[in-house]
């Protein structure tokens, strides 16, 4: 079975939590808890390109 996290062909979405970390997260998974979509419907280098752009908080969730 593939990764999730790590498949170039998903969808996914850039989530955002209150402290402003983001994250990458497949489109087909339920976001946790906490986290809400700021970034929707996204390749994976979009998203990540988004993240980059946007900063990387030391705190942030890793999506492996």
């Amino acid at each position: 079975m593939t990764n999730p996290f790590e498949d170039p062909t998903a969808t996914y979405l850039v989530l955002t939590n209150q402290t402003h970390q983001h994250s990458l997260w497949p489109a087909t998974l339920p976001a946790p808890a906490g986290w809400a979509a700021t970034l929707p419907g996204s390749s994976r280098q979009e998203c990540l390109a988004f993240i980059d752009a946007h900063g990387r908080n030391s705190g942030a969730v890793s999506a492996a």
